[in-house]
């Protein structure tokens, strides 16, 4: 049985925290932290920080895998805006093995914010890509929990940037 050449998988996931755009996204930038609220990492080394707003960032991500592996992700940041997103490329070892992402803050109302999270991959070497299906439905699963921890997190550390949780009467 052939596999087709090109299967493009997507993924696409959004949920509404009680946090401003502001906190979460000092949080997302907060890269000594990650391995507090996202399960499969363990450790984010900043390789080129990017201009001041962090576009151009370039970071590896260490993360753990099924059956005891860990894996290693080269992260450029792209098309940075402060507090509202950003779009990421992990760059594979071979041409065509790069998965691109996008994380996006929507303020809804004060401290109300609609975090949207897409990614986009494929392998095209074998025998990773007889087993991309599965590999990345735990990898979806884990980035799901690393986005609802990342709220948890905050709600149980009022006293991480207090300065940005806002108050209703004067937004």
């Amino acid at each position: 049985m052939g596999y087709p050449a090109e299967i493009v998988r997507e993924h696409r996931y959004n949920v509404d925290f009680p946090h401003s755009p502001a906190r979460l996204w000092a949080l997302m930038q907060d890269y000594d932290r990650w391995t507090e609220y996202a399960p499969m990492v363990t450790e984010v080394q900043v390789l080129h920080p990017g201009d001041p707003t962090g576009n151009g960032l370039l970071r590896r991500v260490i993360y753990t895998m099924p059956l005891g592996r860990r894996g290693a992700a080269l992260e450029l940041v792209t098309e940075v805006e402060p507090e509202k997103g950003y779009r990421y490329t992990m760059i594979g070892r071979e041409p065509g093995n790069d998965q691109t992402g996008r994380v996006r803050l929507e303020r809804l109302g004060p401290n109300l914010t609609r975090l949207h999270f897409e990614e986009r991959y494929h392998l095209t070497r074998a025998p990773w890509k007889w087993f991309e299906g599965p590999l990345y439905r735990f990898i979806n699963r884990k980035n799901e929990e690393s986005m609802r921890r990342l709220s948890d997190w905050l709600n149980q550390h009022p006293e991480y940037r207090p300065e940005l949780v806002e108050n209703p009467q004067t937004r």
